[in-house]
Parts: C-alpha cells; sequence; structure tokens
C-alpha cells in the first residue's frame, strides 16, 4: 500500500494506461536514498498483472562489468534470440559473453535489446523496471536510454529510478522525469502508526517524523530502533534521533554486531552477483558461524533467499567501509578463492586485485585479460576499469604509465573524454619508449578535438606524426589523417589544412600492397596542395574507384569516410559521391556500426540537396538527429544545422534563413567550426543570388577569400563567378574562373565541365556567351545536379531575354520555372517567373498542396516503405520498434488518402520528378 504517493502513482498509471492503449510508455523517478523510490516500482509491478515484467537493480561494485545490467533485464525474452536479424543476434550474444566474436557496437546491441523486447511485446505487453540506474554498468544505462527513446507504438513500459543528478544516470536525462520527495507530516506520520504496529505517542511521533524530514526509509529505521515503552511514550527517548545519513545510521548497525555477524555481512557486501553456492564457500573459507546468519539484527539488513541481497544498498556501503582494509582483502581473497576460473575470470580477477596488499604482476596480467575480454564484447569502459586496476598493481612507473595509456585509448572509444585526458596526463611524464609518447601526444590531439578544442588539435597530432613515424608509419600516416580531418573542420582560411598536407608530404610512404585507402587520400591532397591538379585528380579517383560498385564496402573505408566523400567533391563525381553516401550508410546499417551513421546521413542529405531532392534531404536530417538524439552519439559538428540553413536557402526562406545564420555564425566561430562558417557564407550567398542581392552574394560567397580554396566546397566556385561577374567585379569573377579551369579540364565529368561552361559563359563577349550557355545544359542534363541544370536555363533566358530573343528566352525560363516549382525553390522560380513576364509571358504559380504534411518521421517511413522495404527492414533502419512503424504507415495513409503501398510511389508529396 502507498501512503501519500497519489502523484506519483498517477504518473505511474499513466505509464501504464499508455502500454494497455498500445503505446509505449517511460518514465525516471529521481530522489535521494530512501525516499521510497523503490516502494513505487514494487507497486508499479503489482498493478501490471496483465504484462510481462523485466527487472533489474543496479549494483555499485558491477559497474565495472559492461552490459552486464542489459543482461540481467533481457533474461526473460532471450528465447527470442533465433528470431533476431542475423547482425542483432551475433552483437547480442557476443556483448554477453554467449559467443565469441568481434566487439559489437553498443548501438547495435541497444537496436537488438528493441528488436528483442518489442516482438515479446507484439504477444503480451511488456514493461521493464530498473531500479539504482545510476549504478548500471555505463554501456548497459546507455543502451536503456536509447531503448526508452526508440518506443512510440509498441506496448512496452520502461520505469527508471534513479539518484539525484547522477552522472552515470546521464544517459537518462532526457527522459520523462519526477522528482519524489518527502512525505508530507500526515502521511508520515500514517507510515509510522502502520509500522509499529501498536499505538505510537504524538508527541514522539512528531519527534519522529521531524527527524526523518519526510524520508521514508529514515523514518522506518527510527521506528525499528525503539522500544514499544519509547514508541507509546511510557519511556523518555533516551538518545538523539538523529545520526545525520542513513549511511551512519547503517554503520552503527553493522558495528554493534558480533564479530562474526560483521564479517558475514563484509563478505555478502564484497560479492557482485549474491550467488549462495559461492558465498557459503568463501564463508566456510573464512571459519564465519554460519549461525550469524539468522541473527534478527542481520536479518534486517540483508535477505538470504533466493539470492543473497542487501534490503537497501546504502546497507551493503555501510556493511563494507566499515570493516577495516585487511579484513576486506580477505574477503576478496575468499571470493577470489571460491570463484569459477573457467567460468567467471573477470570476477575473479576483480576480487584478487581487491585483495593484493601491493604490486602483483600476476594479477595484473590476469586483470588485462580480462579488459581484453571486455573489448572483445564492446565493453571499452569495462576495459579501462581492468586496465587501471592492473596499473595499480604494476611494479615501475614505466610499465604503470604503458598500461595506463591503454586505459586512457579506451576511456576515448568508450566516449569518457575527460576520464582520458587524466589518464593521458598521468601516463605521459613516465613514458620511457619513444612510440608509447608517441601515441600519447596522438592520444593528446585526439582529446582535443573530442573535447570540442579544434584551433589547438590538429598542431598536436601534427607534432604527434613524425614521434610515431620512425617506429610505426602506418600509425604515423593514419595520425596525418586525423590531423587533416581536424583541419579541415577547424581551419577556414586553408593554412592550416596547407601544413597537414606539406606534413604528408614530407612523411614516409606505405608502398605497394601495404598503401591504404588513407595513403591514396593523404598524397592526393598533398598533390592537389602543391596545385599538381591532374595527379590529384588521378590518385584521389584511385582511392575512390574500389569503394563504388558491388563489392563490400571496406571496413578501413568505414574509418575515413569524411575525406573521401571530399575527395568525390574535389573531383566533381556526382556519381560516385551518390553511390558512396548511399553505400557508406547502407554498409553502416548493415555492421551495426552506428557511430558512423549520424555523418554518412549528413553527408547524404548535403549530396541530396545538391541533386535538388530537398524533402529527401529534410527527411534524412530528420533521421540523423533522432539517432543521435536517441544514441548520445554527438551530430557532427557542421551536422545537420547545415543542412536544415541550406535547406531554407534553397527554398528562398528568407527571414528562417537569415533567423538560422545569424545563430549558426557565431557558435561555429566561437567552436571554431571554420568549415561551418564557411557553409553559412555559402548559404546566405545562395539566398543572396536568388533575391538578386548581387553585392551582398559576393561579400558571402568570397570571405576571406580572392580564389576558390585549395580544397572548394560543393558550388562554391559557380556562386563566386555569378555574383562577382553580376556586381561588376570581372577581375574576381577571372581570377576564380583560371583557377577553377584546370581542375574542372583534369575532373573531365559532365558537373564539372558544365559548372566551367556556365561560368565561362557569364565572363564571355555576346559572340561566345551562347555556345557556352549550351555546353553548359548539355553537359548538366547528363548529371544528377538538377539545380545547377536548372540555373543555366535560367542564365541563359535571361542572357537571351537581354539580347531580345524573347521566344527563345521564354522556353529556357519556363524550363527553369518549372525545374525549381518542382524542387520547391520558390525564390528562384519567382526570379525566372519575372523574366518571363519581362519578355510577356504570364507564368502562372504552383498551386498549393492540399494535402496534410507529413512530420519528417512520417515522410522518411513512406519513402521507405514505397521503396519496397518491409515494416521490420524500416524498423531497423530507423531503430525502432515494427508496430511503431506500423503506427505510423496507417498515418501515411490516411493523410494522403491511399491504401497500399504501391499507391505511395505517387502520393507521397515532394518526390522529385526533376
Amino acid at each position: 500500500m502507498l501512503i501519500g504517493r497519489a502523484k506519483e502513482a498517477d504518473a505511474l498509471e499513466c505509464v501504464l494506461a499508455e502500454i494497455r492503449a498500445g503505446l509505449s510508455g517511460m518514465l525516471v523517478l529521481r530522489g535521494e536514498a530512501g525516499i521510497g523510490k523503490t516502494a513505487l516500482l514494487d507497486w508499479a509491478v503489482g498493478q501490471a498483472g496483465d504484462m510481462q515484467v523485466a527487472r533489474v537493480t543496479g549494483v555499485e561494485s558491477e559497474m565495472s562489468m559492461g552490459f552486464a545490467g542489459l543482461h540481467l533485464l533481457l533474461l526473460p525474452f532471450l528465447g527470442g534470440l533465433e528470431r533476431l536479424p542475423e547482425p542483432q543476434r551475433e552483437a547480442l550474444e557476443s556483448a554477453f559473453g554467449l559467443v565469441a566474436g568481434s566487439a559489437p557496437d553498443r548501438f547495435l546491441v541497444g537496436v537488438a535489446a528493441l528488436t528483442l523486447i518489442t516482438d515479446a511485446a507484439a504477444q503480451r505487453p511488456v514493461l521493464c523496471v530498473v531500479d539504482d540506474a545510476q549504478w548500471l554498468d555505463p554501456v548497459s544505462v546507455e543502451v536503456l536510454g536509447f531503448v526508452a527513446r526508440r518506443l512510440y507504438a509498441d506496448r512496452v513500459g520502461m520505469v527508471f529510478a534513479a539518484g539525484d543528478a547522477q552522472e552515470s544516470a546521464v544517459a537518462l536525462e532526457d527522459l520523462p522525469e519526477l522528482t519524489v520527495g518527502g512525505l508530507a507530516d500526515e502521511a508520515a506520520g500514517e507510515l509510522l502508526a502502520s509500522s509499529a504496529g501498536g499505538p505510537v505517542d504524538p508527541q514522539v511521533r512528531d519527534q519522529i517524523v521531524a527527524e526523518a524530514a519526510g524520508n521514508p526509509l529514515a523514518l522506518l529505521e527510527f521506528e525499528t530502533g525503539l522500544t514499544l515503552e519509547e514508541l507509546s511514550g511510557a519511556a523518555p527517548l533516551t538518545r538523539p534521533l538523529r545520526i545525520g545519513r542513513l549511511e551512519e545510521l547503517y554503520l552503527s548497525q553493522v558495528r554493534a554486531l558480533p564479530a562474526d555477524a560483521q564479517l558475514l555481512l563484509l563478505l555478502a557486501a564484497a560479492d557482485q552477483l549474491g550467488e549462495p553456492g559461492k558465498f557459503w564457500r568463501a564463508a566456510e573459507d573464512l571459519g564465519i558461524d554460519p549461525e550469524a546468519a539468522g541473527l534478527s539484527a542481520v536479518e534486517r539488513l540483508v535477505s538470504w533467499a533466493p539470492q543473497i541481497q542487501f534490503r537497501h544498498p546504502l546497507m551493503r556501503s555501510a556493511a563494507y567501509y566499515a570493516a577495516r582494509i585487511t579484513a576486506r582483502r580477505r574477503v576478496h581473497a575468499a571470493l577470489a578463492a571460491a570463484s569459477d576460473p573457467e567460468r567467471d575470470p573477470d570476477r575473479r580477477a576483480w576480487h584478487r586485485a581487491q585483495a593484493a596488499a601491493g604490486p602483483d604482476e600476476q594479477v595484473a596480467k590476469e586483470l588485462e585479460q580480462s579488459a581484453d575480454r571486455a573489448s572483445a564484447r564492446g565493453g571499452w569502459a569495462s576495459r579501462a576499469a581492468f586496465l587501471e586496476q592492473a596499473a595499480g598493481l604494476t611494479h615501475g612507473q614505466g610499465c604503470r604509465a604503458q598500461r595506463l595509456l591503454r586505459a586512457a585509448e579506451a576511456r576515448l572509444a568508450a566516449d569518457q573524454v575527460p576520464a582520458a585526458r587524466v589518464l593521458v596526463g598521468q601516463a605521459a611524464p613516465h613514458l620511457a619508449d619513444p612510440l608509447a609518447r608517441g601515441n600519447a601526444r596522438r592520444l593528446e590531439g585526439m582529446i582535443l578535438f573530442r573535447a570540442g578544442e579544434l584551433a589547438t588539435a590538429p598542431s598536436v597530432l601534427l607534432d604527434a606524426a613524425p614521434m610515431i613515424a620512425p617506429y610505426d608509419v602506418r600509425l604515423a600516416r593514419d595520425t596525418l589523417h586525423q590531423a587533416l580531418e581536424v583541419a579541415l573542420l577547424s581551419d577556414g582560411s586553408g593554412s592550416g589544412v596547407s601544413e597537414v598536407l606539406r606534413a604528408a608530404r614530407s612523411a614516409p610512404r606505405m608502398e605497394g600492397s601495404q598503401a591504404t585507402t588513407v595513403d591514396m587520400l593523404l598524397d592526393g591532397f598533398a598533390a592537389l596542395g602543391e596545385r599538381r591538379v591532374k595527379a590529384a585528380v588521378d590518385l584521389l579517383r584511385q582511392a575512390i574507384a574500389p569503394l563504388t560498385g558491388h563489392g563490400p564496402f571496406p571496413d578501413e573505408a568505414m574509418q575515413c569516410f569524411m575525406t573521401i566523400g571530399l575527395a568525390a567533391r574535389q573531383v566533381y563525381d556526382d556519381s560516385a559521391w551518390h553511390e558512396l553516401t548511399e553505400r557508406y550508410v547502407a554498409a553502416a546499417h548493415a555492421r551495426g556500426a552506428f557511430r558512423f551513421v549520424p555523418l554518412g546521413l549528413v553527408f547524404m542529405a548535403h549530396n541530396q540537396l545538391l541533386e535538388g531532392r530537398i524533402a529527401a534531404a529534410e527527411a534524412t536530417a530528420a533521421e540523423g538527429r533522432a539517432l543521435c538524439g536517441s544514441t548520445g552519439y554527438p551530430a557532427p559538428s557542421v551536422g545537420f544545422a547545415g543542412v536544415e540553413l541550406a535547406t531554407l536557402a534553397w527554398r528562398g526562406q528568407e527571414a528562417e534563413t537569415r533567423r538560422l545564420a545569424g545563430q549558426l555564425l557565431p557558435e561555429f566561430a566561437e567552436r571554431g567550426i571554420a568549415v561551418g562558417v564557411r557553409l553559412v557564407n555559402q548559404a546566405l550567398a545562395v539566398l543572396e543570388l536568388s533575391l538578386g542581392h548581387y553585392e551582398e552574394a559576393a561579400r558571402r560567397a568570397f570571405g576571406t577569400h580572392k580564389e576558390p580554396p585549395v580544397l572548394t566546397l560543393a558550388s562554391e566556385v559557380d556562386v563566386m563567378v555569378e555574383s562577382a561577374a553580376r556586381c561588376g567585379d570581372r577581375e574576381a569573377a577571372s581570377s576564380v574562373l583560371e583557377a577553377f579551369a584546370p581542375r574542372a579540364q583534369a575532373c573531365g565529368t559532365h558537373w564539372a565541365l558544365g559548372l566551367l561552361a556556365r561560368c565561362q559563359a557569364l565572363l564571355a563577349t555576346d559572340e561566345d556567351a551562347e555556345a557556352d550557355y549550351r555546353l553548359a545544359i548539355d553537359h548538366l542534363r547528363q548529371c544528377r545536379i538538377a539545380p545547377q541544370l536548372a540555373r543555366s536555363h535560367q542564365l541563359y533566358g535571361e542572357w537571351l531575354r537581354r539580347q531580345r530573343r524573347r521566344r527563345e528566352a521564354r522556353d529556357q525560363l519556363r524550363i527553369a520555372c518549372q525545374m525549381f516549382e518542382a524542387m520547391d525553390m520558390d525564390r528562384f522560380a519567382e526570379r525566372a517567373r519575372a523574366e518571363l513576364l519581362a519578355t510577356g509571358e504570364r507564368a502562372r504559380r504552383r498551386s498549393v498542396e492540399t494535402e496534410q504534411m507529413l512530420t519528417p518521421q512520417e515522410a522518411q517511413i513512406g519513402r521507405l516503405a514505397s521503396e519496397g522495404a518491409s515494416n521490420r527492414e524500416i524498423a531497423a533502419r530507423l531503430f525502432i520498434g515494427a508496430s511503431t512503424v506500423e503506427y505510423h504507415l496507417r498515418k501515411v495513409y490516411r493523410k494522403l488518402g491511399v491504401t497500399s503501398r504501391v499507391q505511395l510511389v505517387h502520393a507521397l508529396p515532394g518526390r522529385e520528378g526533376a
């Protein structure tokens, strides 16, 4: 029975009602220790008799065991493992140590958990209950937070209980929360009376209620410590009730026990699993009298069946820290001896480490083996914890520093950047090995990058590369590649990128079959930096070529896709870029390498924008934002905000574009993301062109550049030439064209040659311009970049009108207007209509769409369904449950007035046919 918890009970009832209505519900209960969160969870479970209930409780000493909490929660559903898609099943089995395999991405494990739970819920609703979430292992909390965010119409509820502002439960922060406060005085008095089992004197009651400050556990513990005479007021209270904190109350209770009972409680506190067989073997080894377990004072703190479990985590903490360090070591040694070295080697190693009185190389090596097993399961935080323990048991500063450095790498892999920085700082001064010193410097650079300190990260990585090169050429070149990626983000003027490219030219090379995609990319970009355009284009194409076609997408290419995508842009190969982005995202999904998916979706959305598929770009960006939000992965530095801004600019939504640009420019500048500043200026330049504001367009397009930088962004060159030519600065336009012409000719693609011809037309004499415009149109109609084809028809039509060739001008302007309208590029369409009006033809505005607008997720689901994907395939792609897909698809059908997937092909608004 709940007393004084009407608000909390209503919130939990809402969760259960959502589940019963066919949807999903989640709630995080937060509050101090003893405030009643567990009682609320017990009540919710009692109300869920019509549901499958899965429950797990976090244990502080288990926090280093990766996926331990998730494994316990999913035990009721593991019978459905065989029905999971193969990559998901393998990821879950590997994470739980059921099979040997490569380390799974933790969010492929999350997708597998989501599928497992929602499949079970299709048969009977599911309620997942997680108590003391702050003490679950971090990767389990991340996965469960991911699962909770992806539920919508799946008949699944997830209720978490966590302490106030616990850092380890950050993964739950944006879920619906309810703070559980203390009981009101009247409710506290009622609880005290019901627990006492006899009359409580009003003055005694008021004193206990005041001392407990509304904390139910404190209230009950104070009541338990009083005699019936004291409760009834027949005997005075001879001691103060206030002990300060509950931990101190439990500590006093533990220290009042006989020695055997204290040792028994210490043993229970030191054992993570509470497995009776192992526990009593260890107790026998310690010579503990089993009768101590029967003491009433002991039974108030711990229960012995079916598993050994403390009635509150603070009781465990008090029992452990009440003991001397020598007693703790004895207990851990007994637990290590009672542990099966084959079945449970990691906990055995952990207990042996806790039992060690000083450095012990044998135990340190066992911990290293545990670290290797943890990383094989994808438990990078667990790997780091084992290595840190091993470092603490290591003789000699040099060897200890090596282990700390490896722990730092694991912390970085686990996205624990501050912890990684501390470990590198501890290790670096004591590294004697020159390669290790270089690797430490490399890690410093990656930590700076991951911490957002982009201005200094490239120079640190450039320091590291020559330190590493004499001992490991492969790692040195990979470090240079990392420096290039960071410089591409942080360097606006090109000087930082040029510095990296100079270093790449002078660095040792991998020869023959040892050369990788990274090597070809570095050499290609280095050649581009030297203006050796033909050599650069050949090298970059050589790097890209193996990644197109029908073969498997190489693992190495997954790691360096940012520079691969940039390489495709530098050679103006629209087909390769389109295929690369599609294949990269598909490969990341298929392998469950979800940390790569956001970057792929950013590139895909930008590609869709270049192709004029604005609705598709919006849906892709929405998919990426949802993924980043549910996984906790940070969006790529420029990311989806850049896509949103470019979408607004191409659509000609002036007020919205300027508002968002005004937010992004100072943000990118403050974070040192110079490429973001370039993208914002490029989007504004496109907007100004559409409005006919040529001087402002030129100011935005050129920025600090007088000619194209070494590495150009897509559509940067043509905007620079057009804006400069139209505002009369032929010198600036000619300078850009002179720099771009050799690149376009070396690339030889329809995209590059079409842009080159159009730029030449803008600067040509009246006698030569027409041939250039026609050549531009001929080239661009053979590539995927539809907006550039529309722009070429528009500019050619404007030129024809100025030549007083009105009939021919109308033909070109009509095509441009129709294309812009089909692509939702309203300002450019308006500009074409104005030109048509000037030729004497009145162009009709496009009729306003009457369909209800789909949400981005509905649009994405509808598009995938129209392409033939099943509900289960869509669910795997979008990281949601199949029931949620079905729910949204019904809404899409209703909004569009269709009844089948076949009809979706023609009914979806924004299906691009340009």
